[in-house]
């Protein structure tokens, strides 16, 4: 008999395998709409940046939130369901490649192989990074793949507040500031948890939410499914600290140790490894008990807020 956990694993590997799919399409060299050209160096950039495997989280939780809140996945929902992933995973992936930049992180390895200006130059990336934000938003707000304009504005107006100053963008600047670069910092931990709600989870919280957006559901249900996404998105920041203590680069694909050795005030230093593992638990109880009353339909999502907390890579 296949466990419930082979049956996640093995969605997990279904839907990232079709992203990747729908990503590629986005990367060519083609032009769309009014763009004059688009450089090869660029695009050879872009596609080096997004289809370099990964879990493909984000999409995952916004195509199963639509399939859960929909009576039949249609083709047509399934295609608004990738459409919308897909926006948000360019978004992810450009706000990696900018991290990952000497002024920011300066990591050297990204899921196993070098980081984007290791591979090309820093302004290449830079620029890669501008074009797949602006990517993003241009698909979401393309009528073509939605036909309703209020879909499509709540979309483009929740990706831009999560992506923004108020959301992935500002959690970076309060990240960097937690190293100590602008001045001696004693952060407190309601102040961690505000940076990692923002830097990380305000976009897992929106990939949950994009799913209700395209299914059309009710404020109750977005309500629960909101407390869900922000369990999840705190829980997979503290996570990654916690992998950044006691994971190998050759599990994460990338420099271990790092937050040590910048002098990063992270959750897990303030409050302690075995603090900050059941600080995971009660966020996992917390995504669990927002599922209440969606039935066995949620089962994945279930499982992928435990594959938050357990996994090692």
């Amino acid at each position: 008999m296949v466990s419930q956990n082979s049956l996640f694993s093995e969605h997990l590997t279904q839907v990232a395998t079709e992203v990747e799919l729908y990503l590629a399409e986005l990367l060519t060299n083609n032009t769309t709409g009014r763009e004059v050209a688009r450089p090869r160096r660029l695009v050879e950039a872009m596609r080096y940046a997004v289809l370099a495997g990964g879990k493909r989280l984000r999409p995952f939780l916004t195509i199963e939130v639509t399939r859960l809140l929909s009576a039949e996945m249609s083709d047509d929902l399934k295609k608004q369901a990738f459409w919308a992933a897909s926006a948000t995973e360019l978004i992810h992936c450009y706000s990696l490649v900018h991290d990952d930049l000497p002024s920011m992180d300066d990591d050297d390895l990204r899921r196993g192989k070098p980081t984007l200006h290791k591979a090309y130059d820093e302004a290449t990336a830079i620029l890669a990074g501008d074009a797949l934000q602006a990517l993003a938003f241009a698909e979401l707000a393309d009528e073509r793949h939605c036909p309703d304009a209020h879909i499509r504005s709540e979309l483009v107006l929740g990706l831009a507040q999560a992506s923004g100053i108020g959301g992935m963008v500002g959690g970076q600047l309060l990240d960097l500031a937690q190293e100590g670069r602008y001045g001696a910092v004693d952060p407190s931990v309601d102040d961690i948890k505000i940076m990692q709600a923002m830097k990380t989870g305000a976009l897992i919280s929106y990939s949950v939410d994009a799913g209700a957006i395209i299914a059309s559901a009710d404020e109750p249900l977005r309500t629960k499914l909101r407390i869900y996404g922000d369990a999840l998105g705190v829980a997979f920041q503290i996570a990654d600290d916690l992998l950044d203590l006691d994971g190998t680069a050759a599990e994460l694909g990338k420099a271990t140790g790092k937050d040590v050795a910048r002098g990063k005030i992270t959750l897990v230093e303030r409050i302690g490894v075995e603090a900050a593992r059941n600080e995971c638990k009660r966020l996992l109880e917390q995504a669990l008990d927002a599922l209440d009353g969606f039935g066995s339909k949620a089962d994945m999502l279930r499982d992928a807020a435990r594959f938050v907390i357990e996994r090692r890579v």
